[in-house]
């Protein structure tokens, strides 16, 4: 068993996204707030992916406007937060190889 995080885990099999990237949300996938999962969810047309609030804040940053070090640097400041651009870059990687992200 590896001694490595989630997120090691995916920065190793995942390449990091070119900070000049302005991701964004694919067409058939929209991010919603559901009630009923008490979570931010990220609905498609095969399913949904019910996300945890990371996910979810990453994601609704995610409009195509900003660049990743905006986004990261948003971030950080909204949750007073410092050094979260590796974990910020792993998940966009993440989620574009999931075929979440433009």
């Amino acid at each position: 068993m590896s001694d490595m995080n989630p997120t090691q885990r995916v920065k190793e099999a995942v390449e990091a996204p070119d900070d000049s990237l302005h991701p964004k949300l694919k067409r058939l996938f929209r991010l919603q707030w559901e009630p009923a999962q008490d979570a931010h969810v990220l609905l498609y047309p095969e399913g949904m992916v019910k996300l945890n609030q990371s996910a979810a804040q990453i994601l609704l940053r995610c409009d195509g406007t900003r660049d990743i070090p905006s986004l990261v640097a948003d971030l950080e400041h909204a949750f007073n937060a410092s050094n979260l651009g590796d974990d910020v870059r792993a998940f966009i990687a993440g989620a574009r190889s999931r075929g979440w992200l433009e």
